[in-house]
C-alpha cells in the first residue's frame, strides 16, 4: 500500500504571501508610511513623558507624605517619661485619627523595654520596626499590614530615633524610636485621580496631534500630488510638460522628467525626419530605374544601370541608418575624458593626410569631460577634425574649455576647431549647416559630415557656429553644449 503523499508548499504562494506582509509592514504610500512613523514616534513620546511625570508626581506624593509624617514624629518626640520610664504622650495630639482605632494614621515609639502605641493602633496588626540612632531617619513603604477588619493592606513608615536626657537625680539617659505609619489608600487615590486625569489629557493631546500631523502631511504631500497630476496631463497629451511651479526639493526631479520628455520627442522627431528623409532620397533612383526599365535600353545598359542605382541606394540607406542610430543619446552619462579620443583621432588622420604634414595642437582644460554617448563624441570630433585636415595648410588648433556653469548642474562644454585653409565664405555657411542636405547638395569639402555634426549638437540641445578664426585665418566651428540636469 503506497505511502500518502505528503503536501508539498508551493513557492509562488509563499512568495506572494511574504509580499503581502512586507506591504502590511512597510506601505507603499508615502503618506501612509510618514503617518505610521509620526504615530508611532508620538505613542512613544507620550508614554515615555506619560511615565516620567507620572513618577516624578509619586516621587513628589511621597516626599510629601514623608514630611507631613516626620512632623508627626516631632510632635511625639516632645513626649515625657514617667518615673518608672512609662510614656508619657503629649496631651494635644498632631491629629484627631491617632485617637480612632483602625483611623489609618498610626504611631510607634520603640522603647529599649517594650514600645508604645497611639489608641488608633489598636486593632490592626502593624510592622514594628528597629530601634534607631539617634537623629537617624527612615522612611519605607508599602509595608504589609492587617487591617481592623482582617483584609491586608499596606502603610508607609517613617522613623525618627531619638535620646531621652532624665532631669531627675539619677540621670538616666536611653535611646527610643518614634514611628508614624500611614496607610497608602490616600495616596493611591491621589496617584489614581492623577493617572486618570494624566493619560486622558495626555490622550486628548495625542489625538489632535496626530491630526494635525496628518493636516501637516497632506499639506506638505500636495507638491508631490500636483506632480502626479501633472505627469497625468504629459500622458494624456494635454500638456508638454512640467511647470516650473514646484519646490525647489523637487524642481531637479520636474527638470528631470521635461528633460526626458524633450529628449524623447526629439528623438521621435529625428526617426520621423530620417525615414522621411530615407524616402525622399530613394524616390530619385527608383524613378531613374522606372524610366530606364520603360525605355527600349538593351540589357547591358540597362544592367549597368540597375547597378548604379543599387549602390546609390545602398550608401543612401547605409548613411541614414548610421545617423538614425547616432541621433539619440544617453540622457545620463558617464563623463568621458576627451583628450585621449582626441589624440587617437588625430593620430589616424595625420596617417590619412601625411603628404601635407599638418600640426594639430591641442588646448585641452584637464578636467573638462563630455556626457554623453563615446560614439557622438567620436563623429563630432571626426568630422570636425577630418573637415579642418583637409582644407588646412599646416595648422589645426582644438581649443576645449567648461562651457556656462548653472549652480546644482554640471558645466557646459566648448569645443572649437580652427585650420589656416581658406575658410567658408559667409554666405555659403548657411547652406553648409542646412538640415537634409545631402551629397552633391553641400559644398564642396563640407559634405555629409558636417550635417551628422549639426543633428548630433541639435540631440544635445547645443549649437554650432561658423565663422573665419582670427588666429590662424581660416575656418572656425565652434561647438557649446549646454550644462546638463
Amino acid at each position: 500500500m503506497d505511502a500518502p503523499a505528503k503536501p508539498t508548499s508551493d513557492p509562488a504562494s509563499g512568495d506572494a504571501t511574504r509580499r503581502r506582509r512586507l506591504r502590511i509592514v512597510q506601505p507603499r504610500s508615502l503618506q501612509a508610511r510618514q503617518l505610521l512613523a509620526a504615530s508611532l514616534g508620538l505613542v512613544a513620546f507620550l508614554a515615555l513623558a506619560g511615565y516620567a511625570l507620572d513618577r516624578s508626581f509619586l516621587s513628589t506624593a511621597q516626599s510629601g507624605m514623608r514630611e507631613r509624617l516626620h512632623s508627626y514624629a516631632l510632635a511625639y518626640a516632645n513626649s515625657d517619661f514617667a518615673r518608672d520610664g512609662s510614656l508619657v504622650p503629649p496631651f494635644e495630639l498632631p491629629d484627631p485619627r491617632f485617637k480612632r482605632p483602625g483611623s489609618g494614621l498610626y504611631a510607634q515609639i520603640v522603647l529599649p523595654s517594650g514600645r508604645w502605641e497611639s489608641d488608633s493602633a489598636q486593632g490592626p496588626r502593624l510592622p514594628v520596626g528597629p530601634m534607631l540612632k539617634a537623629r537617624q531617619q527612615a522612611f519605607e513603604g508599602p509595608l504589609p499590614i492587617t487591617q481592623i477588619n482582617g483584609q491586608a493592606g499596606e502603610v508607609y513608615r517613617y522613623g525618627y530615633g531619638l535620646i531621652w536626657s532624665g532631669n531627675d537625680q539619677q540621670g538616666r539617659e536611653f535611646p527610643y524610636t518614634v514611628y508614624i505609619l500611614e496607610d497608602t489608600t490616600a495616596l493611591g487615590r491621589q496617584v489614581a485621580a492623577f493617572r486618570s486625569a494624566l493619560w486622558l489629557n495626555l490622550g486628548g493631546a495625542g489625538l489632535v496631534l496626530l491630526l494635525l500631523q496628518m493636516v501637516v502631511l497632506r499639506w506638505s504631500l500636495r507638491p508631490l500630488h500636483a506632480v502626479i497630476g501633472e505627469l497625468k496631463r504629459v500622458q494624456l497629451g494635454a500638456a508638454s510638460g512640467m511647470s516650473e511651479a514646484h519646490p525647489r526639493e523637487l524642481e531637479p526631479l520636474t527638470r528631470s522628467i521635461n528633460a526626458f520628455i524633450d529628449s524623447e520627442r526629439e528623438n521621435l522627431d529625428r526617426q520621423r525626419n530620417t525615414l522621411a528623409d530615407l524616402a525622399h532620397s530613394l524616390k530619385t533612383p527608383l524613378a531613374v530605374l522606372r524610366t530606364r526599365m520603360d525605355s527600349e535600353a538593351g540589357e547591358g545598359e540597362l544592367r549597368e544601370e540597375v547597378d548604379t542605382q543599387l549602390r546609390r541606394m545602398n550608401d543612401l540607406v547605409t548613411y541614414q541608418l548610421s545617423r538614425a542610430a547616432r541621433s539619440g543619446h544617453q540622457l545620463f552619462a558617464a563623463p568621458i575624458e576627451i583628450e585621449p579620443l582626441a589624440e587617437q583621432i588625430v593620430t589616424g588622420l595625420e596617417k590619412v593626410y601625411a603628404a601635407k604634414r599638418v600640426l594639430c595642437e591641442f588646448e585641452i582644460a584637464p578636467q573638462v569631460r563630455f556626457h554623453g554617448e563615446t560614439g557622438d563624441l567620436q563623429e563630432l570630433l571626426g568630422n570636425l577634425l577630418e573637415n579642418a585636415f583637409k582644407w588646412a595648410g599646416a595648422r589645426v588648433l582644438l581649443t576645449v574649455t567648461e562651457g556656462v556653469d548653472a549652480p546644482g548642474r554640471r558645466p557646459g562644454l566648448s569645443i572649437i576647431v580652427e585650420d589656416d585653409g581658406v575658410g567658408i565664405a559667409e554666405d555659403r555657411i548657411a547652406h553648409v549647416l542646412q538640415r537634409g542636405v545631402r551629397g552633391d547638395e553641400r559644398v564642396q569639402g563640407h559634405g555629409i559630415g558636417l550635417a551628422i555634426v549639426q543633428d548630433i549638437v541639435r540631440s544635445y540641445r547645443g549649437e554650432l557656429q561658423v565663422r573665419r578664426s582670427q588666429e590662424l585665418g581660416g575656418a572656425r566651428f565652434e561647438v557649446t553644449l549646454p550644462p546638463g540636469v
